[in-house]
């Protein structure tokens, strides 16, 4: 170490400039596949893992779970003025008229818990499911509101709830990601929903692509064996290690963290999408092909990602925007999920994964009681959100709208309690889970949120 007499070091820049910078020291520990340190839950979890279905678009609650007789009846009148005061909307003329559903709703199960015929296989499971039909978002808009459900907040930015889950709870595998990302039917690659935003980056969401390619560079290159990539990561960490000695950067960790979980990944994702092993009956009780990527498929590889102990799987599916000819596309979108979310359902029972893994079924918000020509129109004041499985209540619905769907006449749930909810039955009280962040300790739920103790089993 060639340096002036008199140079003064800090006992970090001394230890680096001889090699054995303080993270130097832990490196042997660092890249000994341990499992990264865990928060923990502030008392016993009633779910383990969750698996969060997200429509992009809006889905229509009172073509699906909230049959409103009073809105078939009043088909083709105009809406009652009060309900219109102030009102602001997306596309439609407030003066629009009303839209009653043209689907039949039936009582199932000894619950009797109601479901549209577009959904024959879910009502199946009507004792199983829990439906709360008085959810509430704030704003109008496809972005804003996707983004306040996805993390809690309207403006970009924020840790999604995916990320604030795996933060708090860590991981089961070592050798995939807490926090997987599936998508389907045009669902965009890129979403605030996959973000870690100010939470260390080892906790954002890994996108499994569809087709063959899942994941960039996951098979090595024509020459290239696993030894060779193998000493090829030694080297790029030991660069990385040697910078954060110098510059103390967290980031540079999680970028080591990375690297080490990329390495293990090409064993452990090639084999869990080989389903291969998977019956026939299995196959097609998902409605799923083994080669063809689809909604069903990826609901099928979310219960093998929950077998291996991924925390959060969350599958996004495009194409719920039904502004027009609802009776054609609102169909052909429960054609693709109504079936394997049954599928899902049953195999996580079967395989006594059920009571462990909370699944949520929503959207960002809801669909006008008013027509847009043959569609809906996005509505936030009032639209439902169907969950099973992770010791909720089963056979239950809770909360109600006015005899429109306009409105919440009972139990109003907004978006931060139900993730609130959510993080109670993960064993975390949503204000105590928190990170600090430009001078204050931030939290999924922001500043708000309640539990709906009514949902718990």
């Amino acid at each position: 170490m060639n340096l002036p007499l008199h140079t003064s070091l800090s006992r970090r820049s001394a230890l680096a400039h001889m090699g054995i910078g303080l993270g130097g020291i832990a490196i042997d520990t660092l890249l000994a596949d341990k499992p990264p340190p865990q928060k923990g839950p502030h008392f016993r979890p009633r779910a383990k893992q969750v698996i969060l279905i997200f429509s992009s678009g809006g889905v229509s609650q009172l073509d699906l779970f909230d049959p409103k007789p009073e809105l078939v009846k009043r088909h083709g009148e105009f809406p009652p003025d009060h309900l219109l005061k102030g009102e602001r909307f997306a596309f439609i003329n407030p003066k629009s008229k009303l839209m009653g559903s043209p689907w039949a709703f039936q009582p199932h199960g000894q619950s009797g818990m109601e479901f549209s015929e577009l959904l024959p296989h879910l009502s199946t499971l009507a004792d199983k499911s829990t439906i709360v039909r008085s959810v509430k978002t704030d704003n109008v808009n496809h972005t804003p509101a996707q983004i306040l459900m996805g993390t809690g907040f309207e403006q970009p930015g924020r840790p999604s709830m995916g990320s604030w889950i795996v933060y708090g709870l860590g991981s089961e595998n070592q050798d995939l990601p807490a926090f997987v990302d599936l998508y389907s039917n045009k669902a965009k690659t890129r979403t605030p929903l996959k973000s870690a935003g100010f939470l260390p980056g080892i906790h954002q969401a890994v996108s499994l692509r569809p087709g063959k390619d899942p994941i960039h560079f996951i098979n090595n290159p024509e020459g290239m064996t696993s030894e060779d990539r193998r000493a090829t990561i030694d080297a790029i960490n030991q660069l990385n290690q040697h910078r954060h000695d110098l510059l103390g950067n967290p980031e540079i960790i999680t970028r080591i963290k990375q690297y080490e979980m990329a390495f293990r990944m090409q064993s452990a994702v090639p084999e869990l999408l080989d389903i291969s092993g998977e019956s026939e009956a299995t196959l097609n009780g998902y409605g799923a092909e083994r080669d063809q990527p689809s909604l069903a498929r990826n609901m099928l590889l979310a219960r093998r990602l929950v077998e291996r102990g991924v925390r959060f799987v969350q599958l996004r599916d495009g194409g719920w925007d039904h502004h027009g000819e609802i009776k054609k596309k609102l169909a052909a979108s429960c054609q693709n999920l109504d079936r394997p979310l049954a599928a899902l359902i049953n195999d996580l029972d079967q395989r006594g994964l059920l009571s462990e893994t909370l699944v949520v079924w929503t959207s960002e918000f809801g669909r006008t009681p008013q027509a847009q020509g043959s569609g809906r129109d996005h509505h936030k004041h009032a639209f439902s959100v169907w969950m099973a499985g992770g010791g909720l209540k089963p056979g239950y619905v809770h909360g109600t709208t006015d005899e429109l769907g306009y409105h919440v006449a009972e139990d109003p749930v907004h978006v931060h309690d139900l993730q609130a909810t959510i993080l109670e039955l993960l064993g975390f009280d949503h204000r105590q889970l928190t990170y600090q962040h430009a001078g204050r300790n931030h939290r999924l739920t922001d500043v708000k949120g309640f539990v709906i103790d009514e949902l718990i089993g």
